[in-house]
């Protein structure tokens, strides 16, 4: 007879196994150069990591998996998209100024996401320990599939909405977007453990929370349904993306007692830097949703005080508090949404947007959503440049602000305390005998925590008075040169088209066309749409 050998199937590796082989069996240790000469920047920030091996990621994902879930989304995503692009989708919104939220979200957010791209990208080559660097490397790949996934989203809305046509290009120049600009800046040039932080917990648990969540439903409710899909494929993202920061959190301060202090002070400055961004979304809840879902009061109580409350309540143990100046944020809760409004109603004509007065409904849900300050500080306002627009004097400020020097929002902000005398929240640094200018103590704090980098800002107020903000080619020492005008040319606007009121403009008589809502105006089809802009309509001129 002869004998039979079977051979044993092979045995089937644990999830835990095969989590290690795909993540720390990766990694090694270099021969020819000491480790901490190949990962030179995790040394100095005065971080101590005793063991890398104790950090843990909480998803235990590994890359095939995670390429085998996001394209599972994906297929999802794309198909809503082109259901959304073919039965024309843009006709079945609440309004055209719904638009305008998309176009500050564009070319605020979406080049933001883009530089958390790389950011996660370098962190994913500076960190030595194998698990957080492959949990950097998947965040990476999230970051730019959200651009993806947003400009794949909006491009139906250029097709017939301005505004829309070159992000990219505005983000590096337009003013207010140096605000998120600037913030992610900071990040890419702190240290590594400092980058994860601003990310990860100000970027995540503050802008995400309060854009994504809120501003999502708006869009919903809005009848986006192109937008509301790709911010729910984004959402289980950013889950993954918070869970990550906090284990970095936890796992920082579990390595060595003295990096308490060092976090704490993280903590401090990018709870602020990333609430000083906040004032676009408190603007786009409170303001520019046709069909509002809840204020900006609503949103900041529930995903800052109630969350972010649960979430030091967790940090706690480990001896962290509350970030520093939280409390002010209540306080300016009340009138933050209103005088960024106002700021951008003064400055339309320098803006990628469209802006307009609230209706008398509108009205009556600012002033039941603020009913301690709204009817008191905010509707006279309001009321008064409807009376001056009314007579043919719509009020445009032709001067350019003082900007902060570390958020480098304008000084458009009262007093929290005395708001209702308008007095500017303004403060005041010395570095090297320069005079520098802040709208909070927050920010004066950070500028004084390294006033050598905050002292470099590129300030757009200060670039334009340089004459650092036309196209290459202008001669500004012709005779009929018109400054801004060549402001506008340098940021690619087109002036009554891309921005100045809504009402007049191209965006509102081709919806006005389109919804059969003119004077002797057919039913529309979608196929009747005009795809090219309008001449712009004729508004005053912004400057």
């Amino acid at each position: 007879m002869t004998a039979t050998h079977t051979t044993a199937a092979p045995r089937k590796l644990s999830l835990k196994d095969r989590y290690a082989l795909m993540t720390r069996g990766l990694g090694w240790e270099s021969s020819y150069q000491p480790m901490e000469k190949a990962y030179d920047q995790t040394g100095l920030e005065g971080i101590k990591i005793h063991d890398w091996d104790a950090w843990q990621d909480p998803f235990r994902l590994t890359m095939d998996a995670y390429w085998k879930y996001q394209a599972e989304k994906e297929k999802k995503l794309y198909a809503v998209l082109d259901a959304f692009q073919q039965n024309n989708g843009h006709l079945n919104i609440s309004d055209a100024r719904y638009v305008n939220t998309l176009k500050l979200f564009f070319t605020g957010i979406t080049p933001a996401e883009y530089n958390a791209h790389r950011l996660f990208a370098m962190l994913g080559r500076q960190f030595p320990g194998t698990g957080a660097a492959i949990a950097c490397q998947m965040q990476a790949i999230d970051e730019l599939r959200h651009v993806q996934t947003q400009v794949h989203s909006i491009s139906h809305y250029n097709k017939y909405f301005n505004g829309l046509h070159d992000h990219r290009h505005m983000n590096d120049r337009v003013w207010y977007l140096s605000v998120p600009k600037s913030f992610f800046e900071d990040a890419i040039s702190s240290g590594p453990f400092e980058q994860i932080i601003a990310i990860s917990f100000a970027l995540e648990y503050l802008l995400t929370n309060l854009v994504f969540m809120p501003f999502m439903s708006g869009a919903a409710y809005n009848g986006d349904m192109a937008t509301v899909t790709f911010g729910f494929s984004s959402q289980s993202d950013e889950a993954r993306h918070m869970t990550l920061g906090l284990e970095c959190i936890k796992f920082v301060l579990e390595q060595d007692p003295g990096n308490l202090p060092i976090v704490q002070a993280w903590l401090d400055k990018w709870f602020w830097r990333g609430y000083k961004v906040l004032g676009l979304v408190s603007m786009m809840l409170d303001y520019m949703l046709p069909k509002k879902v809840m204020s900006w009061k609503e949103a900041w109580n529930i995903y800052f005080v109630q969350n972010g409350g649960s979430l030091f309540n967790d940090l706690s143990r480990y001896g962290l508090r509350m970030p520093k100046y939280w409390e002010q944020t209540l306080a300016e809760a009340e009138h933050l949404s209103h005088q960024t409004w106002n700021s951008f109603y003064n400055f339309s004509g320098a803006a990628a947007f469209h802006v307009w007065l609230p209706n008398e409904e509108d009205m009556a849900w600012l002033s039941e959503k603020y009913p301690d300050t709204f009817d008191r500080l905010y509707r006279p306002r309001i009321e008064f440049y409807r009376e001056q627009a009314a007579k043919g004097e719509r009020f445009y400020n032709h001067n350019l602000p003082m900007l902060c020097q570390t958020c480098q929002v304008p000084l458009i902000f009262t007093e929290t305390d005395d708001a209702g005398a308008g007095a500017t929240s303004h403060r005041e640094g010395k570095y090297l005998g320069e005079t520098y200018h802040f709208c909070s103590d927050g920010c004066r704090d950070t500028f004084d925590t390294d006033p050598a980098k905050y002292a470099q800002a590129w300030l757009p107020a200060h670039q334009i008075l340089q004459g650092n903000c036309f196209a290459p080619g202008t001669d500004p020492s012709a005779p009929d040169f018109d400054p801004m005008a060549a402001v506008f040319q340098y940021y690619h606007l087109q002036p009554g088209a891309d921005n100045l009121d809504y009402d007049g403009s191209p965006d509102q008589a081709h919806w006005q066309q389109w919804k059969g809502t003119e004077a002797g105006a057919a039913a529309p089809t979608a196929s009747a749409a005009p795809a090219t802009p309008a001449a712009p309509a004729s508004q005053p001129a912004a400057a």
